[in-house]
């Protein structure tokens, strides 16, 4: 019986190909957008599981609040990883990172430039799972001087994996690691990857307040969680009491975060990647789901449009015997059917989009792990609801038709049923209109973003780290060496690289009348030399910028920024001085005061800032070089000739200092792109079903048309009384849309310290779009009904 279903559908998919064609591609297009994104959602769902006791894994995070100020951080000190592990019985083992590792890496004439490389503890094999192609995970590290690589940095190194154990690498003259071991590329579902781990130096240890450690525990089996936790706060009590002397207010938490939890729902201080967010994770299921739905309306509002062909048929059937249970599993066939067909066509167009998918997410599709027998089921179950949940109402609808009316082409009253299809446009158009708003506000605010003023003029600006410590101390005759060529402007030197949000922070007091220190305060702490402040063009709002000619602004002045003055309650910062570090440090002048400006992305607001000259050459690790913007090129290629006259063991490397901070909206700009993307395939699908509801009301009015032309009704007026209802019904999904729109995107832009206004025109903009989009597709089948002859929609009176 149900083959026999089938081939009837088959058939009249057949015998209707234009209508087939519109519902099997506005479903495939709808579940090909669906597959991707459920896809994407599986993968950031995935990060990190892959490791076998992930349940059993938590990282160590901080948070601290005082009157000053507050931090949440990642970071944690060498003793925490012993202690934890010595004072609770439930930790199994701990291990630590250092992510300073990285550099050039040198095995013979090959120097690779290789900066996520950390050092860890000799336990984080058995911490975590990281699959050995050579060497013994449980001695790879137990030694100093040795380096586990990764398959990757092997092949560039040793020309394959095999032939790299045993041999040493360099990273400097006295820096000799050994090859103990070749593990396969850390997964991309990781938070934290690495091309290799470096052992600690022998007998490292640091003391308990330099929080620059990542540390992980793995709890026992069956270990209480929430008992570990309850004991928390003595571990502070034992431990970490100095972090809040001198101040009285001073709160302490730690907290342990799941290893599988840490891509999604941590944003945190220090973070060792760019994680996600479950707000983007609910955003692109709604989408999803929103998209199918829009496709199924779409199903729906076609298959009821073609109703008018199919009545005598299903007139004949009910003679012929058939009840309404068997028209409706005939129906649901047919509608499964074109689900498989639909689902078919998306998955070679996912197979084909596959390139386009991975550029915009970064992420490779895994067909062959999708085929797997789990999958399959799951695919399969997933057509078949689909298709039911789709065909339902129509089915529903065919199966109802009164047999005389049905003999005679009539489909009855239906009012109930136009209710229906029209309530689904409505759903349709609302779906869109809300897509099309954000866009347009997600469009306005990284454009925004990208061109706000930061306070400083980071076009035409060159970054290069030096990785050459005796070049740092040469620093000033490589500068001499650059402005030698007239379109090298400017060149300075900092600690960071500003843009890419890892500016180190210090704890600053104020000072009292009495000469004494007041409460402490946290602010972003930034090493620069003398030419920086005017080869970035940042301007002062008081006071002077560093001089050579003061050897005493070394050590004892300090410039700050208009932040930090507000915030410590000052009129002028010129005068006023301030203590950094412990009790026992000097209090500095204050000199200087910028104006504001950003060294961080905007998602961040403007914190206090300290500017202090490097106390020593090798804090001068990277370069600023402002050039002109005539003859990029060849200043480009001066400027690499000129390094590699001072220093042919590392790679000439550089980033153009505008393309830090755009790197910092890579998230939202893909967010954006992909909204519009998603908000196009939902106003294509959602104009398919309006296409199929205008055709099915101009079938119902074809005589009304037809009499209206014989009494002198020209095209416009056809076209106008055909367009008024529909235009009706999006007016009415533009007032659904607006408020669930402004809540939405209201929300998004909450992520941002410095964000646009919604504007009222971004929501007429929308709604207008809207009105056309369906004014024109509305218009397509009223002007072919308006120019039919008259005579033949009367005949068949």
């Amino acid at each position: 019986m149900f083959l026999n279903y089938l081939k009837i559908a088959w058939r009249n998919m057949l015998k209707n190909r234009f209508y087939s064609v519109l519902n099997i591609s506005g479903l495939a297009i709808g579940i090909t957008a669906f597959l991707f994104i459920t896809i994407y959602v599986a993968d950031e769902l995935s990060y990190d599981r892959y490791h076998d006791n992930a349940s059993r894994i938590y990282r160590i995070a901080q948070h601290g609040s005082w009157d000053g100020g507050n931090f949440d951080i990642t970071g944690t000190s060498a003793p925490f990883a012993e202690a934890l592990k010595r004072d609770n019985p439930e930790v199994e083992d701990a291990v630590r990172f250092d992510v300073e590792g990285g550099g050039t890496v040198s095995y013979g004439d090959k120097h690779l430039q290789v900066n996520d490389i950390s050092f860890a503890d000799a336990s984080v094999f058995n911490v975590f799972t990281y699959r050995f192609l050579s060497g013994d995970p449980k001695t790879a590290l137990a030694r100093p001087a040795s380096i586990v690589i990764t398959r990757t940095l092997a092949e560039n190194l040793f020309g394959s994996a095999a032939a790299a154990i045993n041999k040493s690498v360099s990273f400097g003259p006295d820096e000799q690691n050994l090859v103990t071991g070749v593990i396969a590329d850390v997964p991309e579902n990781s938070h934290f990857r690495f091309s290799a781990l470096r052992s600690f130096p022998a007998n490292f240890t640091e003391d308990w307040g330099y929080f620059h450690l990542y540390t992980y525990i793995l709890l026992k089996k069956n270990a209480d969680i929430h008992h570990l936790e309850q004991k928390l706060p003595q571990f502070y009590n034992k431990y970490l009491k100095d972090l809040g002397k001198g101040t009285s207010s001073f709160k302490y938490r730690m907290e342990l975060q799941p290893l599988t939890s840490i891509h999604l729902h941590s944003n945190l201080g220090y973070e060792l990647s760019s994680n996600g967010s479950m707000k983007y994770i609910y955003s692109f299921s709604l989408i999803a789901l929103l998209i199918l739905i829009i496709a199924s309306i779409n199903y729906i509002n076609l298959a009821t449009a073609r109703s008018y062909t199919r009545v005598k048929e299903i007139a004949v059937r009910k003679v012929n015997g058939s009840g309404r249970s068997q028209l409706i599993a005939m129906f649901l066939s047919e509608s499964v059917l074109f689900v498989l067909g639909a689902s078919a066509m998306a998955i070679v167009a996912m197979y084909l989009a596959a390139p386009i998918y991975t550029q915009l997410t970064d992420k490779r599709p895994d067909f062959n792990q999708l085929l797997t027998l789990k999958n399959i089921v799951v695919f399969v179950l997933f057509i078949c609801a689909t298709g039911i949940i789709t065909g339902l109402y129509p089915a529903l609808f065919f199966s109802s038709f009164k047999t005389i009316n049905a003999l005679k082409g009539e489909m009855g009253n239906k009012s109930g049923g136009n209710v229906f299809r029209r309530s689904l446009i409505i759903v349709q158009f609302t779906i869109s209109i809300c897509m099309i708003v954000g866009s347009m506000i997600i469009y306005r605010q990284l454009n925004f973003i990208q061109n706000k003023n930061l306070g400083f003029n980071k076009n035409q600006v060159l970054t290069i780290h030096l990785e050459n410590r005796d070049l740092r101390n040469r620093v000033n005759e490589l500068r001499n060496k650059l402005l030698q060529n007239p379109d090298v402007q400017q060149v300075a030197t900092a600690g960071n690289p500003i843009g890419n949000n890892d500016i180190g922070g210090t704890e600053y007091k104020t000072q009292t009348d009495n000469n004494s220190a007041a409460i402490g305060h946290l602010a972003k702490a930034f090493t620069i030399d003398e030419d920086f402040i005017p080869a970035l063009q940042i301007k002062l709002a008081e006071g002077r910028n560093f001089s050579k000619d003061m050897p005493t602004d070394s050590s004892l002045s300090v410039i700050v920024n208009e932040t930090l003055v507000k915030e410590s309650g000052w009129n002028t910062g010129i005068g006023k001085k301030i203590q950094l570090g412990d009790a026992h440090s000097p209090f500095v002048n204050i000199i200087g005061v910028t104006k504001d400006f950003n060294i961080f992305s905007l998602q961040h607001k403007i914190e206090p800032l300290i500017l202090t000259l490097p106390r020593q050459q090798r804090e001068k690790d990277n370069l600023y070089i402002r050039i002109s913007n005539q003859h990029v090129g060849s200043s480009l290629k001066y400027i690499e000739n000129v390094f590699k006259g001072f220093d042919n063991q590392h790679p000439f490397i550089y980033h153009f200092l505008d393309e830090n901070f755009a790197k910092q909206y890579k998230a939202e700009q893909k967010q954006g792109f992909l909204l519009t993307l998603f908000t196009l395939i939902s106003v294509v699908i959602s104009c398919l079903g309006l296409l199929g509801l205008v055709t099915f009301n101009i079938y119902q009015r074809t005589k009304e048309i037809g009499i209206r032309k014989v009494l002198g009704a020209n095209v416009t007026d056809v076209v106008k009384m055909l367009s008024v209802e529909f235009i009706k019904l999006v007016t009415v999904s533009f007032i659904i849309a607006v408020p669930i729109s402004w809540w939405a995107m209201n929300n998004w832009l909450q992520d941002f310290a410095y964000r646009v206004n919604i504007s009222w025109w971004i929501f007429a903009l929308a709604g207008m779009l809207a009105v056309f989009i369906a004014f024109a597709t509305v218009s397509f089948q009223a002007i072919k009904a308006a120019l039919a002859n008259p005579v033949r929609s009367l005949r068949t009176e």
